[in-house]
């Protein structure tokens, strides 16, 4: 098996403005010539595009292909779940959907502090280990955005998951929004195989700064998609890195680098690094981290952590859900944290501020990104 995949979270849309509608020719297109080329992994989940993509799969690939040219890999929405009797028909509508009488790998998706009821309240691994017995599902594992620790913890809790998929790129590497480094280490402390999602960042990774861009093209001639893709495909223990394209072009161009592809070198490492930086320069709020604004908050808001995810979600910059905005809601929700929306603007903060920031201005900004019914926020 190769070890690129088909991620089918972004597919092409006839209409921008509409998820649910989409270009199945053209998806019909990248799946010819992802199996035409040897790829066989395709990766889908029940909340995708509405509730179509697992239709779309269905359409592109199951009603086309015989069920041994390809693997697919799909999700229980943990998140949704309230009660244990919505599992039997999720699973057996997503069967139905992707015209499977199994999945080869089957994922609890986005296992976190935001969906510990629908695995906590409702044992959901348990029915997830029952299907696998029943040989509806092969291979049984976990996806997160998680924290390390927190990783550890449902790892000892359920031995019995194969493996594990996790958001893993260049600039995560030391995000502490994302600890993708940490998360990545724990997997290999337990010896599960990894599967990476979004190596490109939701694509923000292929449109870096111009002075970053200009470094790596300089050294190899290679664009940003090459750098990304190569630094995830080297790492050990990854068992299978997922492209999402939302364009034929995309994905073959993926594939091409994936077909060619060569490990990173020391030096082209060291150029890694300079383009983390230059990245990192590019902030909104100058925030420096030292705390002086967050002992003096009769709110108890934890400022610089705030600016951190903010100035994280601002350098993303990529509409709908993200493991930033997820961090923000593990932040407010599950751990009790102040919100940015807690601000009395009475202007302690700004006071004690080494960088004379108008933190109450910033945190507005930080409230209206990532408090909305996006993320579960009540806005009326």
């Amino acid at each position: 098996m190769k070890s690129m995949g088909f991620g089918m979270m972004r597919l092409p849309l006839l209409d921008k403005d509409n998820t649910k509608s989409i270009d199945q020719e053209q998806v019909n297109k990248m799946a010819d010539e992802f199996i035409e080329k040897g790829f066989t992994y395709f990766d889908t989940a029940y909340p995708y595009h509405d509730g179509e993509s697992e239709v779309a799969f269905r359409k592109a690939v199951t009603e086309r292909y015989s069920r041994d040219e390809f693997i697919v890999a799909d999700k229980l929405p943990i998140f949704s779940i309230t009660s244990e009797d919505q599992l039997e028909p999720i699973f057996n509508e997503q069967l139905e959907r992707c015209g499977v009488d199994y999945f080869d790998y089957y994922l609890m998706h986005n296992v976190s502090g935001l969906s510990e009821k629908g695995f906590r309240d409702v044992d959901s691994f348990k029915f997830a280990n029952e299907k696998k017995a029943e040989g509806k599902i092969k291979h049984l594992g976990f996806s997160t955005h998680a924290h390390a620790d927190y990783i550890e913890e449902i790892i000892k809790e359920h031995p019995e998951m194969e493996f594990i998929q996790l958001q893993i790129n260049y600039l995560d590497w030391e995000n502490p929004g994302v600890e993708a480094r940490k998360c990545y280490e724990v997997a290999c402390k337990y010896d599960l195989p990894i599967i990476v999602m979004e190596p490109l960042k939701g694509g923000f990774l292929a449109d870096v700064p111009e002075k970053a861009e200009k470094l790596m093209r300089d050294y190899n001639g290679q664009s940003p998609v090459e750098w990304a893709l190569r630094y995830v495909l080297t790492l050990d223990n990854v068992k299978m890195v997922l492209s999402g394209a939302s364009a034929y072009e995309q994905l073959k161009s993926n594939m091409d680098i994936h077909e060619n592809m060569k490990p990173l070198n020391d030096e082209e490492l060291d150029i890694i690094y300079q383009v983390v930086d230059i990245i990192n320069d590019n902030i909104t709020v100058p925030c420096t981290k030292c705390n002086y604004c967050v002992s003096s908050c009769p709110e108890d808001i934890n400022i610089s952590k705030l600016f951190d995810l903010y100035n994280n979600e601002m350098i993303e910059n990529i509409d709908g859900f993200t493991a930033t905005g997820n961090e923000y809601l593990n932040y407010s929700k599950i751990e009790g944290n102040g919100l940015a929306s807690d601000c009395i603007e009475c202007g302690a903060c700004v006071k004690q501020c080494p960088q004379h920031i108008d933190i109450p201005k910033y945190l507005k900004d930080v409230a209206a990104k990532f408090e909305t019914p996006l993320y579960g926020f009540n806005t009326e």
